[in-house]
């Protein structure tokens, strides 16, 4: 009898003020080997993300061996991502990338507990891949695309996510829809001092997002053009 192939989960785009947010994990069913998901404030599950952003430091970390950390920021935050042996594709781009260099990140969220009880989330990375402002660009649009359509149905009746989000969050969904807008702002702000000319809002959501990907969310970093 044949045996199906298991499907890798979807890459969720998220920017990294609603991703910093986030500290609730949870499974979908008893099952051992049943993937994590992080919940998103937005009312949405990931257990993948995919983010672009400037790697503005790296580090080894590891006593032993190779742990590389890599600070990520996008225009809302800044993404921790850790790689080492078991992560070796990840742990030698960031061994060879030279900051500040504009990359596509793929990878799992990791959250941990502090001393004080703190929760802390960072990303476990499958592939980290060097692009250039375009990509960047492009992979605002969308994704302030999906959080913003997040927020529009965080009240729509039966959202699943949206009602765990509120019974574990504290946090009012608006404030992502607002740094969402915000990041659009900035990109029509440096297209402005690039081009010399006005960009209005129309440009930065539409042909740039629409060449970002489908109506589903990121399998891998070619999604965003790669």
């Amino acid at each position: 009898m044949s045996q199906s192939t298991p499907t890798r989960e979807v890459a969720r785009r998220t920017f990294a003020s609603e991703f910093n947010d986030a500290g609730y994990t949870f499974k979908e069913s008893d099952d051992e080997r049943a993937p994590v998901y992080l919940l998103l404030p937005t009312g949405e599950s990931a257990n993948r993300v995919f983010f672009v952003g400037t790697l503005t430091e790296k580090e080894d970390v590891g006593e032993d061996s190779e742990y590389w950390r890599g600070r990520i920021v996008d225009p809302t935050g800044t993404f921790f991502v850790y790689a080492g042996q078991y992560q070796p594709e990840a742990a030698s781009k960031l061994r060879d990338l030279e900051p500040p260099a504009y990359v596509a990140v793929v990878g799992k969220p990791r959250t941990y507990e502090t001393d004080d009880g703190t929760v802390r989330v960072s990303v476990r990375p499958e592939s980290i891949t060097e692009v250039d402002a375009s990509v960047r660009d492009r992979w605002v649009a969308e994704t302030a695309r999906r959080t913003i359509e997040r927020v529009a149905a965080f009240d729509d009746e039966g959202n699943e996510y949206a009602r765990m989000a509120r019974e574990q969050y504290d946090l009012d969904p608006e404030t992502y829809k607002a740094a969402a807008l915000s990041a659009l702002e900035d990109l029509d702000d440096t297209d402005e001092l690039a081009d010399g000319t006005a960009t209005g809002s129309d440009d930065a959501t539409g042909d740039t997002a629409e060449s970002d990907g489908t109506a589903d969310d990121a399998e891998a970093p070619d999604a965003a053009g790669i």
